[in-house]
């Protein structure tokens, strides 16, 4: 709901009032009315206007009163946490397109370090919303905790995907793909939460093993259509990325696998406007699509190559990156459980 300061109501007020005087001096003229029946009808007329004045009173005391309330709230939160005030200015802003973040994330031992990352660099993003989904029968304390402790606007919710597309834990990453039923879920999530004609925005698939660069999301907080830029250190080279025609239009791919794909680039490597999704609510991922046309499967329900907005400097710059944190190694772990000596589970790594 839009925020109305008192004063407008104040303005309101001494509006109305003029225009009723102006239409009683231009009925009656300047004088005051000569006969009883000119009186009566004038009175009419300032009771009406009095009784219209009742319920811009109130709902002006109301105002006042909420505004008094916010104030001592205003004042309690600088007590408590000094930079809140200007924090929230800092990452909220009515006037430009709110960014959802899609992350679908599992169990694993690096899983809390990879969400602290990408939790300290969405910290610095104005109007960002984090869905988080966990591939999981419930939602775990582990996420449930951190998820309550980062600041940031998030969604919390849980899918697990079915037994026989699960990963194992020394499959190799491309062998199946991962993540679809949760960014399923949170794209349900948008279309039957968010009301486009109020809240404008952009959804972006932030993978949790990936880095980004904060420009990424200045790139494509106005998208359009779907936006596209490259994506380093993945697919086998340094980076793969959309191919620039001379009209500054998508004309290919360069990429090592498969380069005829109808969009051949990693997930990271797009962004999509929220109207265009609630426009095409049969756009889905396909947990059953062939190796490495995730992303094609996806798109060609919703957009063509020519629609295609190149961003970052018409795909010149690499600003995510497809990083990947190593798997630890547990040989002295596994020494000390030998020795009876494990570490403290109570501890969370």
């Amino acid at each position: 709901m839009a925020r109305i300061h008192p004063k407008k109501f104040v303005t309101l007020y001494f509006l109305i009032s003029f225009l009723a005087m102006i239409f009683v001096i231009v009925k009656y003229g300047v004088n005051c009315p000569e006969s009883k029946s000119s009186e009566e009808e004038a009175a009419e007329y300032m009771q009406l206007l009095a009784k219209q004045e009742q319920p811009l009173k109130r709902r002006e005391e109301e105002v006042k009163a909420l505004e008094k309330k916010l104030q001592m709230l205003h004042i309690a939160l600088r007590r408590q946490y000094p930079n809140a005030v200007e924090y929230v200015s800092q990452v909220m802003d009515d006037n430009i397109p709110t960014i959802y973040a899609i992350t679908p994330t599992h169990t694993r031992h690096v899983q809390k370090a990879e969400l602290t990352r990408l939790a300290n660099t969405f910290l610095h993003i104005k109007n960002f919303h984090w869905i988080l989904v966990e591939d999981s029968e419930t939602k775990t304390p582990l996420v449930t905790n951190f998820l309550a402790q980062t600041g940031l606007r998030y969604t919390h919710l849980n899918i697990a995907t079915p037994k026989r597309y699960k990963m194992k834990e020394n499959d190799p990453h491309w062998l199946k793909p991962r993540g679809v039923e949760q960014r399923n879920l949170a794209m349900d999530w948008l279309r039957d939460n968010i009301d486009t004609t109020i809240n404008n925005g952009v959804v972006y698939f932030a993978d949790d093993d990936n880095t980004y660069s904060l420009q990424l999301f200045q790139e494509m907080r106005y998208t359009q259509t779907v936006s596209v830029w490259p994506v380093g250190i993945t697919g086998g080279l340094k980076f793969e990325r959309p191919i620039i025609g001379d009209d500054s239009k998508v004309k290919g791919w360069y990429a090592a696998w498969r380069p005829q794909r109808p969009f051949a680039m990693d997930m990271a490597g797009f962004a999509l406007n929220l109207k265009l999704l609630q426009d095409n609510p049969q756009a889905r991922f396909d947990i059953t699509v062939r190796r490495g046309y995730l992303e094609s499967s996806f798109l060609t329900q919703i957009v063509t190559m020519d629609e295609l907005e190149p961003k970052a400097d018409l795909c010149t710059k690499v600003l995510v990156w497809h990083t990947r944190t190593e798997k630890p190694k547990w040989k002295e772990e596994d020494a000390m459980i030998a020795q009876g000596q494990p570490s403290d589970t109570r501890v969370e790594v």
